[in-house]
């Protein structure tokens, strides 16, 4: 009893750091970090957070690998369409330009890395000065605003990017309950099929009770996130994006053959290359990935900001590797999944909105966030050893 209980608090380590860490600074902020409004805010401004995560996730699964550029890149990417949109182009053709914009930035870096055997965090050590400074060349070193309102409505940013509430009628945003209830009714039945084709296939599952405890709690948190933003506005657009990028990289991570190859590239890469898959074709694909979730996040900052300007992006990079690492992730590679990195993203966003609602110097929260990075890093490398 007492070897699952240790099985169980290994596993969710991080969650019940993250429970610790909120009850703290709903200690400490008299309650003020779960106020609607709050719940809402640590939504949209860590949106690029859980975006870029996503893909640094796959580059982690590699090796251990990163992407120190994506920061610079969400600047350039923001950029170029901050300023497409201030010359009255079309916000669809702008929108196209900028995804199509980190692709390229992800296949330049993608191949350096994956047909020349440049080390990761060299290519994208260059890549991190070179688009910084090509994002100050686009914006001439001067701000750029964004007006347009189907942008600002789409991406989230402005007033009135949320869902509107189709069932209203009340003070409560009914719309964003009736979801948290579909939500939830969609993750039973994710569950349910699970099971039953895990057992028709011969595998091992989750023994009920726990199975039941595990979709209590998940489902109690989900409904509670919902009913706390339908109490404010409702969902906030950045939401829907964040739940499309991170259902797509569950389903890639778990579900395709090319997210199995990332953990083996990973886990072995000789082993990889002799059973005939191609490492380089799967590093390609990862940097790849996250030049396309550097230009998603590019569009999101700018309407989350309202615009564009040179310092943007300025240390994206790092939290989004902190989110991977402290989710769970891996320094050595093949081990880390999008729900830890969702753990890390939101713990990250938890105390930095903790600290700065209790009035902590910026450059004491840089400190406590390193800590919390070394010490995940600390605990996988001690894990990495008792495996040995």
């Amino acid at each position: 009893m007492n070897l699952k209980a240790m099985d169980i608090l290994k596993k969710y380590t991080m969650v019940f750091a993250l429970v610790l860490v909120t009850i703290f600074f709903y200690w400490q902020t008299g309650g003020k970090i779960l106020l609607p409004q709050n719940v809402n805010n640590l939504i949209s401004q860590n949106a690029y957070v859980f975006v870029l995560s996503a893909g640094m996730l796959l580059c982690i699964l590699t090796g251990g690998n990163i992407d120190l550029a994506v920061g610079s890149v969400v600047c350039f990417v923001g950029g170029i369409g901050a300023v497409m949109m201030d010359k009255n182009l079309n916000v669809w053709f702008a929108v196209a330009v900028m995804i199509i914009g980190g692709l390229l930035v992800g296949a330049w870096q993608g191949f350096w890395i994956a047909y020349i055997k440049v080390p990761p965090f060299i290519a994208t050590l260059a890549g991190m000065y070179a688009f910084r400074g090509l994002a100050n060349v686009v914006l001439q070193g001067y701000a750029v605003g964004i007006r347009n309102e189907t942008f600002l409505k789409v991406f989230g940013g402005g007033e009135n990017c949320y869902v509107p509430d189709f069932l209203g009628g009340s003070s409560l945003n009914m719309t964003c309950m009736v979801v948290g209830i579909i939500v939830v009714v969609a993750y039973l039945a994710m569950v349910i099929v699970n099971r039953i084709d895990a057992r028709s296939k011969g595998y091992s599952v989750t023994p009920l009770f726990q199975e039941l405890v595990k979709f209590v709690v998940i489902s109690a948190v989900i409904l509670w996130i919902f009913y706390k933003l339908a109490n404010y506005k409702g969902i906030p657009a950045a939401l829907v994006w964040i739940a499309v990028v991170l259902l797509a990289y569950a389903y890639i991570t778990t579900r395709t053959t090319m997210g199995r190859y990332l953990y083996a590239v990973g886990g072995n890469e000789k082993a990889t290359r002799l059973s005939g898959v191609d490492p380089r074709k799967v590093y390609f694909f990862a940097y790849v990935n996250m030049g396309l979730m550097a230009g998603l996040a590019g569009i999101l900052v700018a309407a989350r900001q309202v615009g564009a300007q040179p310092t943007f992006g300025q240390g994206y990079e790092m939290d989004a590797i902190a989110a991977c690492f402290i989710g769970g992730a891996s320094a050595y590679g093949g081990e880390g999944n999008v729900f830890g990195m969702v753990i890390g993203a939101v713990l990250m966003g938890v105390i930095n909105m903790g600290m700065s609602i209790m009035g902590i110097d910026a450059n004491y929260q840089k400190v406590v966030k390193g800590i919390v990075v070394l010490v995940a890093i600390i605990f996988d490398v001690l894990s990495n050893k008792k495996k040995k």
